[in-house]
């Protein structure tokens, strides 16, 4: 026996509870025909609408309650003669705040409901129903809604023209684009779930394509949900193969058709995914070549590190490169390395081939400079009296490009080693048969010096337009100047 409680103090509801008892019900008025599960009104057709007043409507031991606690409801069932989707909504009802749950019995009783989805308050709830299957529809006001009528809409919605497999939509040329309203479409009995779903499949449409000529083409799904796009080859449903499938940001589906053969695309949405779809077929396009190179630029004292950073718009990565370097050398591979003799511009081409066998091309420039100076002198006095100014002079090569260099002057420091003193930049010309270029400081001697007795200079230089392609004689350390206080 069922009974309800309710404990009010004027202005406010106290509680509400739901109990099963051996007393004696507390009637309040004639419960709907429909309060039981047992007792659930059928849906003969649709569009369905009913309305019932759940005022005194009751709850059973062991009833259900998922999105909301609902103390007044009654129950629907529905078994559908073909596949479909249905919304459900409360639209129109008197109640203050209302539930609607929709459940697919796959068993008896309350233990045997399966539970789909819910709407609350106000919205709707889509479900997919499968012919022959019965679904249960509970609805009710929620906790503390005070009861009233309750009205149950159910609707089937239109599925799209090609939701089965056997009214796949033809492609006749590529590129193909074709946008689908996936909300009502359906999963067939017997359709096979792509592998890379994870088995949760929602809504599906299907496209199918015959190429008059071999080679690869690229289909891919987009929409505002989790859309998934899958390849078949096969005359039936029941005897289709998976050649691919993408879904979730995995790789693209990129699929090796042969003329003459028809291939099946399936596409649609899972994890809940419906709504407006778009599936694109195209030719495969070729990979998008392109490469760096390092040093930039290039000298002949070094070799020049190539590295392919090509890319391919089908994800089935590179399977070869082939590289001319523009001066009769050639190789293969991702990152070959290359030693220019010359300086000058080259050209460089690189040609790619993907792991199913297209192809892409591309050439640029490389210019070789090999810029660089040496220091080959540095003079500085054997001796020097404290006060007493003298120059250091600094002798730089330059046998290739004119240059501006910056020379540092450093002096040693018991202890702390050598601290920067002084700096000249100036123009450094191309000079013939190992002339040089002078660089002159002027240094005066402290007392500091004296105290140590002994000075050691060290001179740095650094090239500031471009990039000095041999470093390593850049820099050189005089022998000690003996200080005389």
């Amino acid at each position: 026996m069922r009974f309800r409680v309710i404990v009010r103090v004027t202005g406010i509801v106290l509680g509400l509870m739901v109990v099963a008892s051996a007393s004696p019900l507390v009637a309040y008025g004639a419960a709907p025909a429909n309060d039981s599960f047992a007792g659930a009104a059928v849906v003969g057709s649709l569009p369905f609408s009913g309305t019932v007043n759940v005022t005194e409507a009751t709850t059973e031991p062991g009833e259900p309650q998922f999105c909301s606690f609902t103390p007044h409801t009654v129950w629907y069932s529905i078994t559908p003669a073909v596949d479909a989707v249905l919304r459900a909504d409360l639209a129109g009802s008197s109640v203050t705040a209302g539930e609607l749950n929709v459940y697919r019995a796959v068993g008896s009783g309350f233990d045997g409901l399966s539970f789909m989805g819910c709407a609350s308050f106000v919205g709707s709830v889509l479900f997919s129903v499968q012919a022959g299957m019965t679904y249960y529809l509970q609805a009710g006001d929620i906790f503390f809604g005070g009861g009233g009528d309750l009205v149950v809409n159910v609707q089937q919605l239109a599925s799209p023209a090609n939701d089965d497999f056997e009214r796949a939509k033809p492609i006749a040329t590529l590129p193909f684009s074709d946008t689908a309203d996936t909300t009502a479409a359906t999963v067939q009995a017997g359709e096979p779930t792509p592998s890379c779903t994870q088995g949760f499949l929602e809504s599906t449409v299907w496209y199918a394509f015959t190429p008059a000529s071999s080679g690869s083409v690229l289909a891919d799904a987009s929409g505002a949900f989790s859309p998934l796009v899958a390849a078949y080859t096969g005359s039936s449903l029941g005897s289709l193969t998976e050649l691919a499938c993408h879904a979730l940001g995995g790789p693209v589906l990129n699929v090796h058709v042969t003329a003459g053969t028809t291939y099946y695309f399936q596409a649609g949405g899972y994890l809940g995914g419906r709504g407006t779809l778009t599936f694109t077929l195209q030719v495969t396009p070729p990979p998008q070549a392109a490469f760096a190179f390092s040093p930039n630029p290039p000298s002949i004292f070094e070799p020049t590190q190539f590295f392919d950073v090509s890319t391919d718009p089908a994800q089935v990565g590179i399977q070869l490169e082939e590289w001319d370097f523009g001066d009769g050398a050639t190789a293969t591979g991702c990152c070959p390395t290359h030693r220019y003799a010359a300086d000058g511009d080259y050209t460089v081409d690189l040609k790619v081939t993907t792991l199913d066998g297209r192809t892409g091309s591309t050439s640029g420039p490389v210019h070789v400079a090999t810029h660089d100076v040496a220091i080959t002198k540095l003079t500085v006095p054997t001796s020097a009296s404290t006060g007493q100014t003298r120059q250091i002079s600094v002798g730089i090569k330059n046998n290739h490009y004119p240059e501006n260099v910056l020379v540092q002057l450093f002096k040693s420091y018991p202890v702390f080693g050598f601290a920067l003193i002084d700096n000249l930049t100036q123009p450094v010309p191309v000079r013939p048969s190992n002339r040089t270029t002078s660089i002159d400081f002027n240094y005066t001697f402290t007392s500091d010096d004296a105290i140590i007795g002994k000075v050691t200079f060290k001179v740095v230089a650094y090239l500031l337009d471009a990039r000095d392609a041999s470093p390593a004689d850049n820099e050189a350390t005089a022998s000690p100047t003996k200080i005389n206080r």
